[in-house]
């Protein structure tokens, strides 16, 4: 079975002393089970995992009865792993762990503790508002180009049409299956058991649309103004600047704000959508499968996209800032920065658009470091197998 880097940093952090919860976090069906049971049954401890999964309405007693069982394997010179799977459907999740877990610390039982869910967004509420100083994340994210190849057999094609979804690659010879299986048990998934239970969503139908029509504009600036001109269920700017953080929060679609050395005039930008995989948009779109990579213009939005969203996720496991920039006629896809190092990318997909861009940020930020991804030096196929590493 295939290992990802995500298994492999929690079994090493399950070989660790008792330091922190271990949280594993990521969109719906990127393995983020697979992942823990690897590391777990690496770690050669004894453990007990527990899913809440099973259970109509989970009980807050039943995660004490867990943790009770877990503490049993436990012994002052062998560590025992609890891992609880699909905790935010325990309604008060967050305030009986940290209960048990300054209890264990108090008492020195000597307990690891693995969460983890397929909601995100319920999960980042949870820890968020309890577990502060308590716990570190593990982030589970969609799969690179490399991941598919070596696991499935996908090729760079198939990437750009299927994306990094593991569950869904037996599918990808069969597209009407493999089309149900994203838009059920993905996207609808995640927008209805995910985001619409939370409070603040109160018009689900807008929520869907922009969705949809970040999928269209994948790659691209839309001003909010514009957005709200093409939706038919009207909302305010607010409105959707609020939604689309959830979209982001539970990685469906992202709104990319404009770079600048202040931090207010960025925050105030046109957001540029990008889909968190290029899967998203094949799915969401509604053209032939079969002519979406002959046609230059869906091409190009798909490779900036697979591009986009391989950084999206190397931003969260490298702990870099990814943004936008345009001045003027002068434009560029994407600025990463880490503290102050500053990398600025142009993306060559083949679309036709004005150039000039990255010798103008040059020119107006001085340090930054160009990197042109799609010449003969470095092509797409290759920065997605990760060749140009950044911030290395």
């Amino acid at each position: 079975m295939y290992v990802r880097n995500t298994s492999q940093v929690l079994a090493e952090r399950l070989a660790e002393n008792r330091s922190f919860i271990q949280i594993v976090i990521g969109p719906r069906q990127t393995g983020k089970t697979t992942a823990i049971r690897q590391a777990v049954q690496a770690s050669g401890r004894p453990y007990r995992v527990a899913n809440a999964d099973g259970i109509t309405v989970p009980p807050l007693a039943w995660v004490e009865t867990e943790w009770m069982q877990a503490r049993a394997l436990a012994t002052s010179d062998t560590p025992a792993i609890l891992v609880l799977d699909e905790i935010q459907k325990v309604d008060g999740w967050s305030e009986v762990v940290k209960r048990l877990w300054d209890e264990d610390t108090w008492s020195g039982t000597n307990l690891l503790v693995v969460l983890s869910g397929s909601s995100s967004l319920l999960l980042k509420k949870g820890y968020a508002e309890s577990l502060a100083g308590r716990f570190e994340l593990v982030r589970s994210t969609h799969w690179s180009l490399t991941e598919m190849e070596e696991a499935f057999g996908y090729s760079y094609e198939d990437y750009l049409l299927f994306g990094g979804y593991p569950g869904a690659s037996r599918l990808r010879d069969d597209y009407e299956r493999w089309l149900e299986y994203m838009r059920d048990s993905i996207i609808e998934a995640t927008i209805s058991r995910d985001i619409l239970q939370m409070e603040e969503v109160r018009k689900p139908a807008l929520l869907r649309s922009l969705f949809l029509l970040g999928t269209h504009y994948s790659a691209q600036e839309l001003s909010y103004r514009k957005v709200l001109g093409q939706l038919d269920d009207k909302g305010n700017v607010s409105t959707l600047a609020h939604y689309l953080r959830l979209l982001d929060d539970a990685g469906l679609l992202s709104g990319l704000t404009k770079f600048d050395r202040s931090e207010a005039k960025g925050a105030g930008s046109s957001p540029r959508f990008l889909v968190y995989d290029p899967a998203l948009m094949t799915a969401a779109w509604s053209d032939p499968i079969d002519t979406l990579l002959d046609d230059p213009t869906n091409r190009g939005h798909l490779v900036e996209s697979a591009i986009g969203s391989y950084l999206l996720a190397q931003s969260q496991v490298r702990g870099f800032d990814l943004r936008w920039w345009r001045e003027g006629t002068s434009e560029v896809d994407f600025v990463a920065r880490k503290g102050s190092r500053v990398y600025v990318i142009e993306v060559k997909s083949g679309r036709v658009r004005a150039t000039g861009g990255l010798a103008k940020f040059c020119e107006r930020f001085e340090g930054a470091q160009p990197l042109l991804i799609g010449d003969a030096n470095l092509s797409c196929e290759d920065f997605l197998r990760g060749k140009a590493p950044l911030f290395p």
